[in-house]
């Protein structure tokens, strides 16, 4: 088994996952020559260690089950297998979504933007996470697992400047920011992968119908926050039929970013367009792409930028079946998240720096999204309306 492409000098997974774990830096400079392909690494390396984790705690759950202080429950098996397969699909859209985060990141720190020496060090930095992710088999040591996965931030330390030929003086912050972004991804995917395998598993005790064939439907209600368990069960045959295309090879791509970007508007809520930037990529079903521009006026500056999720939608998906609605004040401003016309939107506002965010889930594929500096969120709000969310929704058919 080869991690990197036929030709070049080859290196076996167990190995290079040795050399990572026990002489990083020497293994980094390997890396950082060698050649390889996106759907290589997909291939040979990401989706075979990335399994490990989800596997062993679907297994360690059946057969130890998990509790502490003395209580102790087996998982329902539908909530288990569903939150396994959320936890590897949105496993494997992290290593993407990190990649783009570090390439985008990269001209901000005077680095090389090179995509795929970003996938590289996004790929090889879950090693470790990956690896000791075994011992869920034995849920009691799951936290020895956790606390070996933040070894991976040093892998991260160490390989990022060296990939991406950042300079000294700016190699900590580009690090720093790259890691703060990590573990942001890494709360997410724990938080959905949780809430959804919850929901599966209180819908058996709270009213929820499970039908005998194991198909989940009904509404529950958990917290105050009502799930549908009927577009549970359609997502999670979405991400199956995403995973059976990646492995056929026969996977549909994302909208064209040519596509995206023609959505853009010129001018926008008094704020002029003063650059536009379009990115695509993937491997199998594990496909993206953006479009995003730049709109200026006076020192104000947001950007408006469309993202399709391409085979993942069916994480969207997932996220859709939540009524989640949430709101926070804070000393400045506040956050809050909800929907407005059936979409999933989240809102952001800070008064004094007069900034924000503002995005709103269209066809449970597509993401649009306004976020910067504007005389209020009024502005952000109109330029995402902008953008035509019919033709969205017709694309996401």
């Amino acid at each position: 088994m080869t991690v990197i492409e036929p030709g070049a000098s080859s290196s076996d997974l167990v190995g290079r996952v040795k050399r990572l774990l026990l002489s990083p830096s020497s293994e980094w400079d390997r890396i950082d020559t060698e050649p390889a392909t996106i759907k290589g690494l997909y291939v040979g390396y990401v989706c075979i260690l990335a399994a490990i984790p989800p596997l062993a705690s679907l297994i360690g759950g059946q057969v130890f089950g998990h509790g502490a202080f003395g209580v102790s429950f087996r998982p329902n098996i539908v909530s288990a297998i569903v939150g396994a397969i959320v936890q590897y699909g949105l496993t494997l859209v992290s290593v993407f979504l990190l990649s783009l985060i570090i390439d985008a990141l990269a001209t901000s720190f005077d680095a090389t933007k090179d995509r795929l020496q970003a996938f590289k060090v996004a790929a090889y930095t879950g090693t470790a996470g990956w690896v000791f992710g075994v011992l869920a088999v034995f849920p009691p040591l799951a936290i020895i697992a956790g606390l070996a996965g933040l070894y991976g931030l040093y892998l991260l330390y160490l390989g990022l400047p060296k990939l991406m030929k950042a300079p000294k003086e700016k190699a900590v912050g580009y690090t720093v920011v790259t890691i703060l972004c990590a573990i942001v991804l890494f709360i997410v995917v724990g938080a959905i992968t949780g809430a959804i395998a919850g929901a599966a598993l209180l819908g058996a005790g709270a009213g929820a119908n499970i039908a005998s064939a194991g198909k989940m439907s009904g509404t529950m209600s958990v917290n105050g926050t009502n799930i549908d368990l009927d577009k549970v069960q359609a997502a999670s045959k979405q991400l199956e039929a995403a995973a059976a295309s990646a492995q056929s090879g026969k996977a549909s791509p994302a909208v064209s970013s040519d596509v995206l970007k023609g959505l853009l508007p010129g001018d926008v809520a008094g704020f002029s367009r003063t650059g536009v930037e379009t990115n695509s990529g993937g491997a199998g079903g594990v496909s993206m792409a953006t479009a995003s521009g730049d709109y200026a006026r006076g020192d104000r500056q947001f950007t408006l930028s469309i993202t399709d999720l391409g085979g993942m939608s069916g994480l969207a998906a997932m996220a859709g079946a939540v009524d989640a609605q949430s709101s926070r004040e804070t000393g400045s401003g506040y956050e809050k998240m909800g929907k407005v016309d059936g979409r999933m939107t989240t809102e952001e506002w800070d008064r004094d720096a007069k900034s924000g965010r503002y995005s709103v889930v269209v066809g449970n594929r597509f993401t649009v999204e306004a976020h910067g500096a504007a005389d209020n969120v009024e502005a952000l709000k109109q330029a995402v309306a902008s953008v035509d969310f019919g033709r969205l929704e017709s694309l996401a058919r």
